[in-house]
């Protein structure tokens, strides 16, 4: 192909395409993008009539690639992160006029502590912006970059996409927090002793905290396990669970009364909170300028 044969090719389509074969599903591919499924469909059709090339075939629920699909997958990212940054390096960015859409993923922690200053400068700065915050862990994280469905992830991280770019934002220090009950601070016995409220968006009854307490020969009992930080400070309150969280969603739920926060009566190695990005985004104006406002508003 030449550059003139380019003018035959719809981009919308390779977008199409590149879901497709990360969803192998019509009707998730449509939700991705919102779009109907009828114009999945239909960009389908074109798609095989363009390649001359089932490219997906129906298997029960789900749509099996075919090699053709697979090789044109194979090369097609790239070319598509490429053509992106070359858009996006020429174009200004002014958030006072923009409409652009952000779309960040975050751990439940970072929602809970750090976004709703973020937010309220975001709505000064650039107040016809949108921002799509999509709930993600260190497990979910590295899909949703790795597939563009965010630019911007913040969470601790363990293992990114080789499309990644990162930078650490602040230690996550671990407090006790409980019901204000006027009790003096919890000795170690007291804290393996007393009932935990654990937050844990799969539902795993253990984390870092119990791999310390290991090291000292000892374990806390779990007596409820949530998935989100934000409803955690009406449990605590009047009950004689504790939990122990990052430092900044503690504080977040101190505001709501009734509760108070603590060191923890043992030593917990910090974990680091990380914004990772996608290196085709690298050099967005958009993009760098929101993360300035991240490390602004979310770095130490």
């Amino acid at each position: 192909m030449n550059r003139n044969d380019l003018r035959k090719v719809d981009l919308q389509l390779l977008v199409v395409f590149e879901s497709l074969m990360h969803e192998r599903n019509l009707t998730r591919t449509a939700e991705k993008l919102f779009l109907g499924q009828p114009a999945i469909s239909a960009s389908l059709t074109r798609l095989r009539d363009y390649f001359n090339d089932p490219l997906l075939v129906r298997n029960g629920r789900e749509m099996e690639p075919t090699p053709r699909a697979m090789e044109i997958f194979r090369r097609l990212p790239s070319a598509l992160d490429g053509i992106s940054q070359a858009i996006s390096e020429v174009r200004d960015f002014d958030p006072g006029s923009s409409t652009s859409v952000f779309r960040i993923g975050m751990s439940d922690d970072v929602e809970c502590g750090l976004l709703p200053q973020l937010l309220a400068h975001l709505r000064q700065q650039a107040p016809d912006c949108v921002l799509v915050v999509r709930n993600a862990n260190f497990l979910l994280l590295p899909g949703l970059l790795a597939t563009g469905e965010v630019s911007i992830g913040i969470s601790y991280t363990t293992q990114l996409p080789a499309n990644a770019k990162c930078r650490s934002l602040r230690d996550i220090r671990a407090m006790v927090i409980r019901a204000a009950d006027g009790s003096p601070p919890l000795s170690l016995d007291d804290y393996c002793t007393r009932p935990h409220a654990l937050v844990s968006m799969s539902g795993d009854l253990c984390g870092n905290i119990d791999q310390d307490l290991a090291r000292l020969d000892r374990t806390r009992k779990i007596a409820l396990a949530v998935p989100h930080f934000n409803g955690l400070g009406a449990l605590l309150r009047n009950s004689d669970m504790i939990a122990t969280i990052p430092d900044y969603a503690a504080e977040a739920l101190l505001q709501g009364g009734g509760l108070v926060i603590e060191e923890p009566p043992f030593d917990i190695v910090p974990a680091q909170l990380t914004m990772v990005w996608r290196a085709a985004q690298d050099q967005d104006p958009a993009e760098r300028w929101l993360r300035e406002q991240i490390l602004r508003f979310m770095g130490t």
